[in-house]
């Protein structure tokens, strides 16, 4: 039909891990909650969960609850955990997924939204 207006792109659910990941670190009040789709953007995983805490202790409490959330509902742990001891950075890396659980600044400095600007977006709430 002539003026109609097109249909809007099909966006694909989530993965379930990546979807559950998302939800642990709401649960825990982290802020900014964005999933990366990096599958045609070149990444070395196919997903990015990208969350910030606005303190040490919330930082250890969303990756705590990310970590007990996949162990508990899928059986899933992560590969590789780095920056518990820090706590401005905690990443879980899941193999097919990674989730990063950032400060506010170090979510600003390593920007990684910018860094894969070619990767689908889902920003979630």
């Amino acid at each position: 039909m002539a003026g109609s207006d097109p249909k809007p792109a099909r966006v694909e659910p989530l993965p379930a891990p990546v979807a559950l990941a998302a939800e642990a670190a709401l649960g825990k009040k982290a802020f900014d909650v964005v999933v990366l789709d990096l599958r045609n953007a070149g990444g070395f995983t196919d997903y990015f969960v990208l969350c910030t805490g606005g303190s040490p202790r919330q930082i250890a409490a969303i990756a705590d609850a990310v970590e007990d959330t996949l162990r508990v509902e899928l059986d899933e742990r992560p590969g590789v955990v780095e920056g518990r001891k820090s706590t401005d950075w905690v990443l879980l890396d899941y193999f097919h997924f990674v989730v990063h659980v950032f400060s506010r600044e170090h979510r600003t400095f390593y920007d990684l939204e910018r860094l894969w600007g070619t990767a689908i977006r889902h920003e979630l709430s």
